[in-house]
């Protein structure tokens, strides 16, 4: 057996992740491989750090790498240690505490942020926007009352920082040098666009603004500016450029200019070293934009393995990640004799568009408020194409060409295999075509997942989107890019994300943040508003019973006579001679005509009136009784088997641990309703195997199932697992069900979430990684403290008590003659 050549790698950003991505594919056997990590964590997506900063996104959701993907492909992993030296002729590298050999070395040191030489730059809360623990310190600083952010930097990076700490309430001034917005992408006139929808949101714009100094003692307080300008400040975040961090290249005597030179197979001028991304230097030219990283990672997995490859510079296009804000940039759009301009504007919508041509080619490419037609400009742009016979009609975008205009869809269709979609990954129409064809690909996820395209900022994501509907027909379900329904545009996905990212904790905030198109709603979004706001805010949203159905605002079903009907809890279909007596008298009492037991294993008391609800509820609350919430959006039953404690096929105690779920689980809202079941054996009784979720109790533990069917649907649940305990059971259980709470849109059963998502990604989440599982837990655990309160015994004591009193007793004023 040969043996491994030892691959050091010093920097896990993305260049490198991707790198090890292309390796595998290629030589999975060929390295022992040591990864070193300056920061405490891996790869993770850093275009990304901008809607995590804003809200939209939580970290886990931009992690690219975790440790069981480490751990599968035997890498060692090295976090949180510095290298301070190379040692060439020995072939090693150096932290403080270690010394690791290689017999090849790749530099993926990533980039440092430039901190403007003024005074005050050393002081606390004068931070950079780099990395995670950047954006941690900011998220802190803004929980502050009345904070202020001075933002130093009008480029792509300040303006999305901006951004998003005006989400988090700050006040926020952005410092720019020169005299408008993001000059080396944008001209003039898309500037002064975007500079004024970011007043419109509140941040402060300040063009031609020299810093002076940072003013504070202790910490940061103000800056101050050349002309004499102050601004108060909590926190200074300058994001007024990078450096390629090739400190070590230098020391270790390899050849640096800007950053570290490189040859086309991405060789230094060692050839036992490479080096990629941010620090490096190829043909005079260091790129700070993902797309050509991803193209040398490719190349430099290819130059490991011994196969020839060439790295090529390429046109990169500009995208602003300012949730409602289209801005598109691509080429060269600076004014020169040679080239002319075809402009479009329209001030009324906010509309601005610009291409720069020479000789009949674009050249340069700018897009403000309409962006949609950004690629098709892009792949001319790239391709050279000679666009004298459109030119009248070329700034109307794709759909104007020809004889016929093109809707949007037949503009996709006609884009070429070879033209780009993702421009961060570099994947073009026909690979994300072929992949939906072979692959039998439906959802997003999946395309992502085989592909890449939209899984970096995910501009590109209507293009994708487009050509599944392009390539699937009737066979493709847009699912959340569907409008919940009529008093908006936006889908269930965008609100649930846009309330916590905006921080909406009412449903008038929800409405006039979101631009709803009525002024109150309707009987879809406004249920669904008011469980995401119950699910997102537990501790300070108080439920609003009337945006609920009938049944959730009276807590009982119900019936086609108008009367209701009452179901009590019992814990996991256990009752008592005290309990059933209790149900007899209320019967009795008010005399009503029908009792069944229901198929989850509890007794349903038909035709009740809805004014005698109240006392029939305080009749069963004295017996020990609790809403079983038959017609909540919740959790309904969890049916249990006898298991060891008579049956004699019963491996565990399938009855205590169906009431020990009950029990923690029961008062939480749900999008849609949670059906559970617990058998105690194989031979599976309790029926666990169509149920949300259930569990087989086995030998070795208890297998979790789940997205199960057995209504208008039918369907077998899937396995999630198998663990040794209770406590381990109970513990997945709460976690899968909080994930559902917080990724399932409102109506939408567990089966159908899960197919969306993916089978794969719910286990990796639930069962793979404990620290997710134990966040998971942990919030439906805080979620529960609010909602285990029993609605019967509220309304017992008198809350909306005007909902069961009969109409004829309501008192009305009646003017004179006696009409109302």
């Amino acid at each position: 057996m040969n043996k491994k050549e030892k691959l050091v790698i010093v920097g896990a950003g993305m260049a490198s992740g991707r790198m090890l991505e292309h390796l595998f594919e290629a030589d999975p056997e060929r390295f022992d491989i040591t990864l070193f990590g300056a920061e405490p964590r891996g790869n993770y997506n850093r275009i990304m750090l901008s809607p995590v900063l804003a809200g939209e996104k939580s970290f886990d959701q931009i992690v690219t790498h975790d440790a069981a993907w480490y751990d599968a492909h035997q890498i060692k992993c090295r976090f949180d240690e510095t290298i301070t030296r190379i040692d060439r002729a020995a072939k090693t590298v150096h932290s403080a505490s270690s010394e690791t050999p290689y017999d090849r070395l790749v530099i993926a040191t990533g980039s440092a942020p430039f901190m403007i030489p003024v005074a005050g730059r050393d002081l606390p809360g004068v931070m950079a926007f780099r990395d995670y623990d950047d954006v941690q310190a900011m998220v802190a600083a803004a929980k502050k009352k009345d904070a202020k952010a001075v933002v130093i930097g009008g480029g792509l990076l300040g303006l999305e920082a901006a951004a998003a700490l005006r989400l988090h309430g700050m006040e926020v001034v952005v410092l720019h040098l020169m005299g408008h917005l993001m000059e080396r992408q944008l001209d003039a006139a898309a500037g002064y666009l975007l500079q004024k929808e970011l007043e419109s949101r509140g941040i402060k714009i300040h063009c031609k603004a020299q810093t002076n100094a940072i003013l504070g003692h202790g910490r940061t307080e103000a800056v101050l500016l050349d002309d004499g300008t102050l601004y108060p400040a909590d926190i200074v975040v300058m994001a007024v450029g990078i450096r390629p961090e090739a400190r070590i290249a230098t020391d270790a005597g390899l050849h640096v200019e800007r950053g570290i030179v490189v040859d086309d197979q991405m060789l230094t001028s060692d050839r036992n070293v490479l080096a990629l991304g941010e620090c490096c230097e190829h043909n005079n030219i260091c790129y700070g934009l993902v797309a050509p990283l991803y193209d040398m990672a490719k190349v430099a997995a290819k130059t490991l393995t011994g196969v020839e490859a060439t790295f090529r510079s390429v046109e990169t296009a500009t995208q602003l990640k300012v949730t409602g804000v289209s801005l598109y940039s691509a080429g060269d759009f600076t004014d020169a004799p040679d080239r002319e301009d075809i402009v479009l504007r329209n001030s009324g919508a906010g509309v601005y568009k610009r291409l720069v041509l020479k000789d009949n080619r674009i050249v340069g490419v700018v897009l403000y408020g309409e962006t949609a037609d950004g690629a098709w400009y892009f792949d001319m742009l790239r391709k050279g194409t000679d666009v004298s016979e459109m030119r009248e009609t070329l700034i109307f975008g794709q759909s104007r060409q020809g004889s016929t205009s093109l809707d949007p869809m037949a503009a996709v269709a006609a884009l070429p295999d070879d033209a780009e979609i993702c421009g961060c990954n570099g994947v073009c129409k026909g690979k994300i075509v072929s992949a939906i064809t072979a692959k039998g690909l439906t959802s997003l996820d999946d395309v992502r997942a085989h592909t890449k395209a939209s899984a970096s900022c995910g501009s590109c994501t209507g293009l994708v989107e487009q050509l599944m509907m392009l390539t699937l027909g009737d066979g493709y379900n847009p699912g959340a890019v569907q409008p919940m329904c009529g008093c908006t545009t936006l889908g269930h996905g965008d609100v649930r994300r846009l309330i916590k990212a905006k921080s909406l904790k009412t449903i008038p905030a929800v409405m006039q943040e979101l631009e709803w198109k009525t002024s109150c709603g309707c009987a879809k979004c406004r249920p669904a508003l008011n469980y995401y706001l119950v699910c997102d805010w537990p501790d300070e949203y108080a439920d609003d019973y009337q945006s609920r159905f009938v049944n959730e605002r009276v807590h009982a079903n119900i019936q086609k006579d108008g009367t209701y009907s009452v179901v009590p809890r019992m814990w996991g279909g256990v009752t008592s001679a005290k309990e059933l007596r209790a149900i007899a008298d209320v019967v009795d009492k008010f005399h009503i005509p029908t009792v069944k037991v229901t198929g989850g294993q509890r007794v349903d008391m038909l035709g009740v009136r809805k004014e005698d609800l109240p006392a029939v509820w305080a009749d069963l609350g004295k017996a020990g009784f609790v809403s079983g919430h038959a017609y909540a959006k919740g959790l309904r039953t969890v049916k249990t088997c006898v298991g060891t404690d008579w049956c004699r096929f019963g491996t565990q105690d399938s009855t205590g641990l169906g009431i020990r779920i009950e029990k923690f689980m029961w008062g939480s809202w749900t999008p849609a309703k949670v059906k559970m079941a617990v058998s105690g054996c194989p031979r599976n009784c309790a029926e666990a195997t169509c149920k949300d979720v259930g569990v087989i109790c086995v030998d070795s533990g208890y297998e979790i199932h789940f997205a199960g069917a057995a209504g208008l649907d039918i369907k077998g649940t899937e396995v999630l697992g198998v663990v040794k305990t209770e406590d381990e059971a109970l513990e997945h259980i709460v976690a899968l069900v909080q994930m559902y709470r917080e990724q399932g849109h409102y109506l939408e059963r567990i089966y159908k979430w899960a197919k969306r998502v993916g089978l794969d990604e719910i286990r990796r989440q639930i069962l793979e990684d404990p620290q997710k599982r134990k966040d998971y837990f942990d919030r439906f655990d805080f979620s529960r403290k609010f909602a285990q309160v029993d609605p019967w015994s509220e309304r017992v004591s008198g809350k909306d008590k005007h909902e069961f009193r009969p109409m004829a007793t309501i008192g009305f004023p009646v003017a004179a003659g006696g009409a109302r």
